[in-house]
């Protein structure tokens, strides 16, 4: 195992032994989901965006921070294939809460193959998604804890990830299995760093699992949820906002 691996492994938390199998693979992602928080801070903050692999380490292990999903899945999606995964970068449209569908396709998603059967993998979503891979099996339901999703097949957009609410099912995004080069991405991240009507420069979208539920932040709002409900508090100064990003998030601002 190289240094940078290690380094890496190190940064989110998993003491396992990555044999490549379905199993680590699991692990990995839900302790990726855990240790490094999704966030848009360098768009608001006006910090050029890189997805070069050598830039999203120094950012995401070396400094500790978090990205949103063209720099979390790229750089996961690197650090599988050295543990030996085959992995394929997909394109994916987000239709969640998407006010004028069909929607762009500005999300990266990642088809792994572990233990003869392929996962659908993603570590670069603010909201709600699978904490562990989904197997890639047509309307297969898949429950982990109380969520329960299921993968479902569109005529015209392919995949469709679908999670289960109150009885009703509801369309999270949808991917098709073209093969993705990292330049592929380039145009969708840029427009998402700079276009006036992207949704990441509304305001801080930050977000990260934790043991017992998931801490978030909207705008200013910091939210805290825990099974014995939601803790919400906006900090007054400038060094309570970098304080409570430390201590919820572990992201510490330059």
């Amino acid at each position: 195992m190289n240094e940078r691996v290690r380094l890496y492994l190190d940064r989110i938390g998993y003491e396992g032994v990555p044999d490549g199998g379905a199993e680590a693979l699991a692990e990995l992602q839900s302790r990726h989901l855990h240790s490094v928080p999704y966030e848009n801070l360098d768009i608001l903050r006006g910090v050029p965006l890189s997805l070069a692999i050598d830039d999203l380490f120094d950012k995401i292990v070396v400094r500790r921070r978090g990205g949103f999903c063209f720099e979390l899945n790229a750089l996961f999606g690197w650090l599988l294939r050295e543990l030996g995964y085959p992995v394929t970068d997909l394109f994916a449209r987000f239709w969640r809460d998407e006010p004028n569908p069909p929607p762009k396709r500005r999300h990266q998603v990642l088809k792994v193959e572990a233990g003869g059967a392929s996962y659908l993998c993603d570590v670069g979503v603010g909201g709600i998604v699978p904490r562990r891979p989904l197997r890639m099996v047509e309307g297969l339901e898949q429950r982990q804890g109380d969520e329960h999703y299921r993968l479902e097949k569109d005529a015209d957009f392919g995949w469709m990830l679908r999670e289960e609410k109150r009885g009703e099912w509801s369309s999270i995004y949808s991917f098709t299995e073209e093969p993705q080069l990292p330049i592929d991405y380039t145009m969708a991240s840029y427009w998402c760093e700079h276009a006036p009507d992207s949704i990441f420069r509304r305001g801080a979208m930050i977000a990260i699992r934790t043991p017992n539920g998931r801490n978030t932040v909207a705008g200013k709002e910091f939210r805290l949820f825990s099974p014995e409900g939601v803790r919400a508090f906006t900090p007054q100064t400038e060094e309570e906002y970098k304080e409570a990003l430390r201590a919820h998030f572990g992201i510490a601002l330059d």
